[in-house]
């Protein structure tokens, strides 16, 4: 994969766009659960550029948010990002936004299916009495997935159309993406 940016370029870009400590936590948790991903899934190679696409998958969402996953395309084409990268980010907004850019390669599903799900994973584990997902079980979360009021802006549709588009089912998914979670907090502390 191309990756003409470096992990700071990328981190000085999000910071650019984004001033608000909760998206800049979640890119930061989206960067490490595609880190994890990458290098479960065989990527060795490309665990920068799958860090950095987290990283930078809303970038647009602070300051453009009607214009979520498009303008972000403008934005990475000024700084010369690769289409790769673009098309990577765009499409995890496919169904939620006005962009028809389709999750096709292993890595774009995985950010499709994981960007909600670290929401709702967040928000379980804050409810629990440790505020970790050190402690954290799929039933737990499987348990606020089903209740649609709980952190009700991460979309459950979008969360089971991932796992499906990947080919796992949604308590793989779950369990995986909370061990991916578990190490970025592990290195945190």
């Amino acid at each position: 994969m191309n990756n003409q940016i470096t992990r700071e370029e990328a981190w000085n870009l999000l910071n650019k766009y984004n001033k608000e400590e909760f998206h800049i936590k979640h890119a930061e948790t989206v960067e490490g659960v595609m880190k994890y991903f990458a290098r479960k899934l065989g990527f060795e190679n490309d665990v920068e550029f799958w860090g950095n696409v987290g990283l930078l998958h809303d970038l647009d969402f602070e300051m453009y948010p009607d214009e979520h996953c498009i303008k972000v395309q403008e934005i990475m084409k000024e700084k010369g990002l690769s289409n790769e990268m673009i098309h990577a980010v765009a499409s995890h907004g496919y169904g939620l936004t006005n962009v028809e850019t389709r999750p096709e390669h292993i890595m774009e599903k995985v950010l499709y299916a994981t960007d909600e799900l670290t929401g709702l994973i967040g928000a379980t584990a804050i409810m629990r009495p440790s505020k970790s997902v050190l402690d954290l079980e799929v039933k737990s979360v499987k348990k606020k997935f089903k209740t649609p009021s709980f952190a009700a802006g991460c979309s459950r549709e979008v969360i089971s159309k991932g796992a499906e588009i990947l080919g796992w089912e949604l308590d793989y998914l779950i369990e995986q993406t909370i061990l991916a979670m578990r190490e970025i907090e592990l290195m945190q502390n």
